[in-house]
């Protein structure tokens, strides 16, 4: 399991009961999270939260507040600038656990020193696009969320990178791959984190475990003939990090030699010790 214990302005506090206690900055928020099916410890530790996450039967929820917090605040990983807002539906708009991912491709890119393009699809609000920009690359980000390509673009700036090489695309994923085969449009990195469930503008229906493995191979038609990295990530309930290696091994692995590797993604709870685990990764990279 790959470890995001390199952050400072967030902190996983404590789990317990289904919840989990997380510092963003200097504002605390208490969170529902499925997986944490084991009970809370120390019960006054909870009474820290500034902000608590309610679910509705009905889907979707609502924040109780225990005392005014901003609509949206900063904060940083090392060089890499975020706004965070809580939202209806209980997301902060960044996945901290993606700072593994983040750090690997930078390194990846920096070292490659020559120019690369990459493709982030399903791009959500930024984390690896800031990332990728902020090591050199330039990039292609898409979402069929028009909030969320707007939240990218200010994450962007943010961190003082408006003047970069960034195309930010409000679109469908896999319609706009194939336009992007079409043109002849090529990228030496793709990245994706697909949900598990979808639909598309024209009513077009995503599910994971039909979806994901032609979409990887469509994705053939837009990779370079030297190509630096594939990068996968999925949230997905159930799904072992060997499906994605084992996806990534029968499309870029057959026209491609490289390092695979899978596995989970996690954060460390300060108070207990224990590790949240937060979704699986795989990955191929050029030797």
């Amino acid at each position: 399991m790959l470890l995001a214990d390199e952050w400072k302005d967030y902190e996983l506090i404590e789990t317990g009961d289904g919840e989990k206690l997380e510092r963003w900055g200097d504002i605390i928020l208490r969170r529902p999270d499925p997986q944490i099916i084991w009970p809370k410890n120390d019960k006054k530790i909870w009474n820290r939260a500034d902000a608590k996450y309610h679910r509705s039967q009905s889907g979707g929820g609502n924040w109780e507040y225990k005392r005014k917090i901003p609509n949206r605040w900063t904060i940083s990983f090392e060089d890499l600038k975020f706004y965070i807002e809580p939202t209806g539906f209980k997301h902060t708009g960044l996945f901290p656990e993606q700072a593994v991912n983040w750090k690997w491709m930078i390194q990846k890119i920096k070292k490659a020193n020559r120019p690369i393009k990459v493709l982030n699809l399903f791009a959500y609000t930024g984390g690896a696009t800031v990332a990728a920009v902020y090591a050199g690359a330039e990039v292609c980000h898409v979402d069929a969320a028009k909030g969320m390509v707007g939240w990218a673009k200010e994450n962007v700036a943010l961190s003082g990178l408006a003047d970069r090489p960034v195309r930010f695309i409000t679109d469908d994923c896999m319609k706009f791959v194939q336009r992007e085969i079409r043109r002849g449009k090529k990228y030496d990195g793709i990245i994706m984190d697909p949900p598990s469930y979808g639909r598309g503008p024209n009513g077009e229906i995503w599910k994971i475990e039909d979806s994901l493995f032609n979409f990887v191979q469509q994705c053939m038609g837009v990779l370079s003939d030297n190509p630096l990295f594939f990068l996968i990530n999925s949230y997905t309930t159930g799904f072992s990090p060997t499906v994605l290696g084992n996806i990534l091994k029968q499309t870029i692995g057959s026209k491609n030699k490289g390092i695979y590797s899978c596995g989970e993604v996690g954060i460390p709870v300060t108070q207990s010790g224990l590790v949240l685990p937060c979704g699986i990764y795989g990955r191929w990279e050029n030797e």
